[in-house]
This record gives C-alpha cells, structure tokens and sequence, in this order.
C-alpha cells in the first residue's frame, strides 16, 4: 500500500478510536457516584492527569501535585483517584479507617485474568473468607515458625554457592537472587524447590519477569486506563495475558500432582490445604474455595513475593555498593553477632539493629510499588471534610508515607539517612498483604548469608 494515502486512514482510525474511548471511559467515569473530593491537578479531556504523571519518575510526578495538600484527586483517563500522601494521611485512612479503605480498586490488566477470583484482587466476603484461610495455611507452613526459617537458610547456602561459581569475576546476580527468593515460595506453596537450572522453573520465572517489564511500560499503563480501547489494538501488551495463560498451565499441572498425592489427614503444603477445604465445601454452591480461586492464589502468592523479595535484595546490593561506609558497618555487625562460620537466623534481627534499619531504609529508598496496588472505598466515606463516594480509587503514596514524617521532611538526602537509617513501625490495616509477615523476614534472613564474602569483592568491581 503506498504510503502516502495509508498516512489518513492511520488518522481517521486513530480518530475513530478515540471518540470510542471518550465514550466508554466516559461510561465508566461515572461509577464514582456523589462525593466532594479533595483539589487537584486539572484533568485533561479523556487523558486525565496520565501527561503529567510518569510511570519511571512517579515519586517525582507526585510531588509536583503535593502543593494541593497531603490528600488530593488525580484522574487517570476519567477515572478519579483519591491520593493519600504523608504519614498522618495514610493512617488515618488505611488503619484508623481500615474498614472503609478495604476494597480492591479496578486493575484490569489483573481482573481480565483473574476475574476476581484468587486472595489480591478479590473482594467482600469472598476476600475475607480466603484471607484466613491464607493466614492460617502460610502459619502451618512458614509464616512465623522455624520452618521457613530453614528453607530461607537453606536456599541461601544454594544461592552462596552459585555466587562461588564466579570465582569472584564481576557477574549480575538479578537472575540467581530472584531463583533463590522463588524456591522458597515454592517450598511453602508447592512442597518442593527446582534446581536453578530447571527448565520449566526458568521458564515460568521469564514469563514472571515478562509480565512486570509490560504492565510497567507505557502500554501497561494505557491497558488499565483504556482497557476496552487497548483489547482491540495491537501491541506487546496483549503478551501479558498470553504470559498469565502460560503461568495458569504451569500452577494447574502442579495442583493435578498434589490432586493424586493428596493424603487429606497430612498436607504437606499451600496447595494440600486447599485442596482439602475444597473437598470439605464441595457441596456448598456458594463455596469460594475451587479450582480457579486455587490457581489465582498461588498466583498471586509468587507474582506478590517473588519480585518484592528479589528486588529488594538486589537493590541492597547496589546501593551498598554506592555506600561503602554503610556496607562497612553492616558488615562489622555480621561478623560482630554472627561471625564468618555460622548460619544467621532470625534470631539475630533483635541484635543487629543497624542492619536491619538498613534494610528498611532500602525498601523506603526503592519504593517498588510507588502508589502500591490500587484500593477502593467501599462506601460513602467522611475523611478529612471531603466525602470520598462508593467504588472510589485510593492510593497510598508509599514515598510520602514510610516511616513518619521525620524520613521524608527532615531536609536530610538519601544518602545521609541511609547511613542514619530510621526503623519502621508494625504495619496494619484491612488489606495488610497477605504473606507479609510471611516475608517481612525474608530480606533479614538472606542478607547476611549473601553479603558476608561479596562485601570484599564489592570495591573491585568496575
């Protein structure tokens, strides 16, 4: 086709495609119903704010927009979005008034897989009913007992191990950390742990990491604004639920394992528990435990640990790096409680203070979810002289919330309180993720393993 008259019809479609879009996201702009909500930035016709926030500097976006106060309205597309900033806002929201901030907002990249099923993107009492499950099943195995302790132990000696391989040559660990994190998860969920060189393990971890890179791209962000528009446009975000079907087949080979394994009076994991409460409700019609809530959970559990877990580590490594002095001290606080032989256990959290302030300091510092996953009001809600309607999206700023206010108005940069590092209070609120307690160990088990002999080796590096 020659060019020059391709040109207008690529107009005339675009066109076409964007009055489409103003309709049906005019459509679903209406679902906030009645409300004051706080000020905010000007929204654009169809765009909303989405020019002037942007996904690779969101902190910054965001700050831009706090000369409106510590709570204030965004639009993405038509949608609006209720911003909670600073410390005091976001408790009083998320945990003095836990109950009204409980829902899951809208995420349709999720809920076109999903379909509100699995334990992150449910809601009412179907998400409450799988909340205990989850905390009693990760409690059995794991959560707050000895035994995860080990695996942790455990994967962290595999992990040195493979770190040893290098014979010290400089080497990008993203990979090897984020198989260690995953194995543990995987020991807690499916019973077992792959070896590192796995071939379906590999492949189900690329399609993990596939999915993070596109839902944090340009066309990821355009998906959860315009998803009807974006179903009918071509472009690598349709790779996403390709990955999720692939994902879907993997977790459901596994559970048709456990299926003809299953001993009813012995679970041996996540899976195994459900799978008997799925036998104990089978005649209930209005059950929420079934194969497709199974599938979504385990899901959600890897999706939600894996890149959290394995982020952090990896950003502990580089800002270390960047920070020799403070890697000095940790490192004096190893060898101080537990020495170059030993195994560090959770245990040793209580006495190594410093370390662990550090850590928290580095979560603070990378902010993996900047405005965390979205939430919802669940009903017409008072706060702060405004009333936030029915279905309204929330977020929590987690930049402007971590730590008190003393972390983000001190005038201190980053790297002064990273040396000075401030610990965090116990979190709480209706949707403390699931799992969190879980891993709030995790980074505080491993870390000591795998920075006691790299920390030499780190000034050598280019």
């Amino acid at each position: 086709m020659d060019l020059g008259a391709a040109a207008p019809l690529a107009l005339l479609l675009l066109a076409c495609l964007a009055c489409l879009a103003l309709y049906l996201n005019g459509k679903q702009g209406g679902r906030g119903g009645k409300g004051r909500l706080p000020p905010g930035p000007t929204p654009l016709p169809l765009l909303g704010n989405l020019l002037q926030l942007d996904p690779n500097e969101m902190h910054r976006s965001l700050e831009k927009v706090r000369r409106f106060g510590p709570v204030y309205t965004v639009h993405l597309g038509s949608l609006p979005c209720v911003v909670l900033c600073g410390y005091q806002a976001v408790r009083e929201a998320l945990v003095e008034q836990a109950d009204d901030f409980s829902g899951r907002g809208d995420f349709p990249v999720f809920h076109r897989f999903t379909r509100g099923n699995g334990i992150a993107f449910s809601n009412g009492e179907k998400w409450k009913t799988l909340r205990r499950f989850a905390l009693h099943a990760l409690k059995n195995f794991g959560m707050g007992r000895r035994s995860i302790e080990v695996r942790i132990q455990e994967e962290a000696q595999c992990l040195v191990q493979e770190f040893r391989k290098t014979g010290g040559a400089p080497f990008n660990p993203l990979d090897l950390v984020c198989r260690a994190v995953s194995n543990v998860i995987c020991a807690v969920v499916f019973g077992r742990r792959f070896d590192y060189e796995d071939a379906a393990f590999l492949v189900l971890l690329n399609h993990l990491n596939d999915n993070f890179r596109i839902m944090s791209s340009a066309w990821g962000e355009l998906y959860n604004i315009f998803p009807r528009l974006m179903d009918f446009l071509p472009g690598p975000h349709h790779q996403i639920f390709r990955n999720f079907e692939k994902l879907r087949q993997f977790i459901a080979e596994r559970i048709r394992q456990h299926q003809r394994d299953l001993n009813p009076r012995e679970p041996q994991d996540f899976i195994d528990c459900f799978l008997v409460r799925m036998e104990q409700e089978k005649q209930d019609p209005l059950s929420h435990f079934h194969m497709e809530t199974l599938v979504m959970t385990t899901h959600n559990l890897f999706f939600g640990g894996t890149e959290t877990t394995s982020t952090t580590l990896r950003y502990s490594f580089l800002i270390l790096m960047k920070h020799p002095e403070v890697a000095a001290r940790v490192h004096e606080e190893i060898d101080r409680v537990i020495g170059p032989e030993r195994t560090p256990c959770l245990a040793d959290r209580k006495h190594m203070p410093y370390t662990d302030a550090v850590l928290y300091e580095v979560q603070r510092f990378i902010s993996i979810l900047p405005m965390g996953l979205p939430r919802a009001v669940t009903r017409d809600t008072p706060f702060r002289g405004y009333l936030l309607p029915k279905s309204l999206l929330a977020a929590a700023h987690s930049g402007g919330g971590r730590g008190g206010q003393e972390l983000n108005d001190s005038g201190k940069r980053a790297d002064e309180r990273l040396r000075e590092p401030h610990g965090e209070g116990k979190r709480g609120g209706a949707r403390h993720v699931q799992g969190a307690d879980f891993f709030r160990g995790g980074p505080c088990a491993w870390k000591p393993k795998v920075s006691w002999r790299p920390q030499k080796a780190a000034s050598d590096i280019p």
